[in-house]
């Protein structure tokens, strides 16, 4: 949780004002049941007017001296709160960030926008609460039991008694509901996994008319979700009562108590409704307490499913120096490479080794499955190597700062992304300095200069968030202009032409042959048309390298290559 408080630390003024503003509020609170007291023993009793008005004149200014200080208290808790939530989510978002594919992975999607959204509104929540009531509820609890004392020390002791037996029942209740809450959060992910799922996922679930089985698997995991946070809210729902329960019984003990004495001269009935008064402020606070703590137990929750992000570090790491490179060293260099993925059973990569020279074209080709994406994912380091090394410039990709590393290297995954902004802002990732010019040659290599002209905007023109005012292939075709303005070492194309008709595909591989000059691609296909044509192709089956060298020589040399040659030319004339 200390890497959680940290974001208190810019705000440590209001974290120390707020309360105390608080506590002057309570203060002042304090004193009205004296003042009520006196107006019954000595106002009323004595039919006297004009001190009956003095005394309502005073609980007037406490009123306002009292809603002051709240609302001074309340502005300075909820700048801590507000601070608080805006420092946790930059620190997550930066957290997640920094994090390498593989916790990534281990985090999923669903669990990351649970922790950045409910979870820190939550823990924001709790601290706004917590500045505010955590020390006036006691405060006052214990200030109006020595008020109490003030007033008759025997009577005092029933305030005792039911102040230690609502401390009781209250830690009671917390200690069973807060690994409830941790567990009641960890079903809230799952909801949010299937609804991240079915959102994403809406076209081909309608397609295969399988809606009554995802409303299905929805309602089970909406259910647990429903079960859990019936079952702690029930748990919690006790503490009302049962402080309703404990509170009244010490009233009955009080006015019981309190009219034996009256009867005996010992109390005067002002000094009894004081006596009360105090009892019900108890009441109040200690139900506020309560709801206090129940917010509290969530929001502690809450912090710690952030604080265990937040203290995740990455598997990858990486020198503060680039290291020296060899110009005729081979661009790219597989060593005997293997890759385990976390739980996995066997590798996903095995004794891999190649070369690729400056200026070359490397196809990677292979069945679903084979490895082909885990091998690409090596060059920019998104992935660590188990054995083996990738080396990029005659260096380890391991002795490259990582940011050094991605800028050689140009990445357009399988799943064509976008940003929401404009065309231009899109490809300037790719470079922030680019000009206009940059930006249409990369344009025109990608065969996408028709998709800009066609807009009414051009460069301008609106991106909606993840591209999807573009089609496929538009979107592909912006993806690769995007890595091409960065102006790479190596170009990296995972499947990436995968919705271009064959027309498009043959002018966009003439376009990267033409234009790129010295740059070294790596393209990764399941189409022999978009690979036969590079410098050496590279086999894939099951995570094992099966068949390395040329279209032609792998044709005569390598049964998985001539069987998917062989499956897509029969594919071809049959259509």
């Amino acid at each position: 949780m200390k890497k959680v408080f940290v974001f208190l630390k810019p705000y440590r003024m209001q974290c120390i004002l707020a309360p105390l503003f608080k506590l002057l509020e309570a203060a002042f609170e304090l004193f009205v049941p004296l003042v009520v007291a006196s107006i019954i023993d000595r106002g009323i009793a004595a039919r006297d007017t004009a001190y009956v008005l003095r005394m309502c004149g005073l609980l007037l200014l406490l009123a306002l001296v009292g809603y002051a200080s709240s609302v001074t208290a309340q502005y300075f808790a909820s700048v801590a709160a507000v601070g608080f939530g805006t420092a946790s989510r930059k620190a997550l978002f930066s957290k997640i960030q920094s994090l390498s594919y593989a916790e990534l992975d281990k985090l999923g999607t669903a669990t990351m926008i649970t922790r950045m959204t409910s979870d820190v509104n939550q823990a924001q929540t709790g601290v706004n609460l917590t500045l505010r009531l955590l020390m006036r509820s006691p405060f006052v609890v214990f200030g109006a039991m020595l008020m109490a004392a003030t007033i008759n020390a025997r009577l005092s002791l029933i305030f005792a008694g039911v102040i230690a037996a609502l401390i009781v029942a209250i830690y009671l209740v917390m200690f069973v509901t807060v690994p409830l809450y941790r567990r009641s959060q960890e079903k809230l992910d799952r909801v949010l996994d299937k609804t991240r799922e079915n959102l994403t996922g809406a076209r081909v679930i309608r397609a295969f008319c399988m809606e009554e089985k995802e409303e299905a698997d929805f309602d089970d995991a909406n259910g647990a979700l429903t079960a859990a946070q019936k079952k702690v809210g029930r748990i919690s729902d006790l503490t009302n009562p049962v402080t309703y329960v404990l509170i009244n019984i010490g009233v009955i003990a009080l006015i019981y108590a309190g009219a034996v004495r009256v009867n005996l001269g010992e109390l005067s009935q002002g000094q009894v409704v004081a006596l009360y008064n105090y009892m019900s402020q108890i009441l109040v606070e200690l139900v506020k307490l309560a709801n206090l703590i129940v917010t509290v137990t969530k929001s502690v929750a809450c912090g710690k499913r952030i604080a265990r992000v937040l203290e995740m570090s990455s598997s990858l790491s990486a020198p503060a120096t680039a290291p020296e490179t060899d110009p005729k060293a081979p661009v790219l260099a597989f060593d005997n490479v293997s890759v385990s993925y976390a739980g996995a059973g066997a590798p996903s990569l095995s004794d891999v080794t190649f070369t690729l020279g400056r200026g070359q074209t490397l196809g990677i080709i292979g069945g679903t499955g084979s490895g082909k994406t885990t091998l690409v994912n090596l060059i920019p380091r998104f992935y660590e190597v188990s054995s083996g090394s990738v080396r990029v410039e005659g260096a380890d990709v391991r002795d490259y700062p990582l940011e050094v590393l991605r800028e050689k290297v140009g990445v357009v995954p399988q799943r064509a992304l976008l940003f929401a902004g404009t065309i231009r802002e899109n490809l300037l990732w790719g470079n922030p300095g680019a000009s206009d010019e940059e930006l249409y040659a990369a344009l025109r290599t990608a065969q996408a200069i028709d998709v800009v002209e066609s807009k009414p905007l051009g460069l301008d023109e609106p991106v909606e968030a993840g591209g999807r005012n573009f089609s496929g292939g538009q979107r592909q075709r912006l993806t690769i202009a995007r890595a091409l303005v960065r102006h790479p070492d190596i170009l990296i194309l995972d499947d990436s032409a995968s919705a271009l008709d064959y027309a498009t595909d043959a002018r966009l591989r003439r376009a990267l042959r033409e234009d790129l000059g010295g740059m070294s691609v790596v393209v990764v296909s399941q189409r022999t048309s978009s690979v036969r044509h590079a410098d050496l192709m590279v086999v894939l089956d099951d995570g094992e390298v099966v068949g390395m060298g040329t279209h032609d020589s792998l044709r005569e040399t390598c049964t998985v290559y001539r069987e998917i040659c062989d499956s897509q030319e029969k594919g071809a004339t049959d259509a």
